[in-house]
Parts: C-alpha cells; structure tokens; sequence
C-alpha cells in the first residue's frame, strides 16, 4: 500500500482528497482452512485469526484513505465477516465477491447475519440473467450496495455496463 501511497502523491495527488484506495484482498486464497488463520505467505509470513485480521484492516482504514474492501476475510468465515461488518460497516464498502458469489441464498445468509454491505454481481456467475437480477434487488432491498463485474471469457461489449446502469448499480 504504501507503493500505492506514493503513486497518488508523485501523480500530484492528495490521498484521501483526490484519490480514495478501494481493494480486492482476495483473502480466500491465503485462508488456510485446517488451522483457521490467515497465513501472509508471499510477503511477512505472519499468521493471523480472523479477529486479528479485523483488527488488520482497522488499523489500515485508520491509516490510509480506504473507502472499499473486497473480500476482506475468506469466503466461508462468517463469524469473521460479521465482526469486520460490525468494526467497519459503518465506514468503509465490504464488497462480497466469494462470500456471495452472485447466489441469492447466500446473500440472505449474510444480510440475515449483517455480513458485509455490498455485493458483487457476476452475470454468469449464477447461471441466468433472472437469478442475477433477483439476487440485485434483494441486496438494493436491504440496503446493500451492488457492484456489477465481468468475468473472464466475456466479449467486449458494453453489456456490463448498460446493466449497471440499468439496475442503479
């Protein structure tokens, strides 16, 4: 983050004024299910649980001009997700991507147990436009913000962004 930090002053701008960070922590990919803890394997080696993952991402939202988080915690960890919500919901975009994957059922678990407060939508990740537009209008009816994303393989038409504009996104 701090290559990022830099980036935005040498572009001659101020973070946190010009320029806020949103990030996809892509924090499934080093969950380590048998132990339970968040493993920094490509970088410090560190070893954290959940509630201390919180505490991680708290004390970057306090340091750096952060205003989205994109899996922030692992796609199974709902105790986890709950305490990030309840730490920094009020605050800061959770975005589910795995938590959610586009799948209605388990965006009624987490709205049911107030897990994060935002979804991201993947056309093709549910299977049919119908599914994708019902799980949209369960998350916008429980004030869940909506992010509409591609997925690999896609063409490159505009498709994605009229529907994002199409449902408010």
């Amino acid at each position: 983050i701090q290559s990022v930090m830099m980036a935005i002053e040498k572009a001659g701008y101020s973070p946190g004024k010009d320029i806020w960070i949103a990030m996809d922590a892509a924090s499934t990919e080093f969950y380590d299910e048998e132990s339970g803890m968040y493993i920094f394997k490509k970088s410090t080696g560190d070893k954290l649980t959940s509630s201390e993952m919180v505490s991680f991402w708290k004390d970057w939202c306090n340091k750096y001009p952060i205003l989205s988080i994109e899996d922030g915690l692992a796609e199974d960890d709902w105790k986890g997700w709950a305490e990030l919500t309840a730490t920094l919901g009020s605050k800061v975009q959770l975005v589910g991507d795995d938590l959610f994957v586009t799948n209605i059922e388990r965006l009624q678990q987490g709205i049911d147990q107030s897990m994060a407060n935002a979804v991201l939508i993947k056309v093709n990740q549910i299977g049919s436009l119908s599914e994708t537009l019902d799980t949209i209008k369960l998350a916008q009816k429980n004030k869940y913000k909506v992010v509409i994303s591609h997925r690999s393989g896609e063409t490159n038409d505009d498709y994605i962004a009229d529907l994002a504009v199409a449902v408010n996104a």
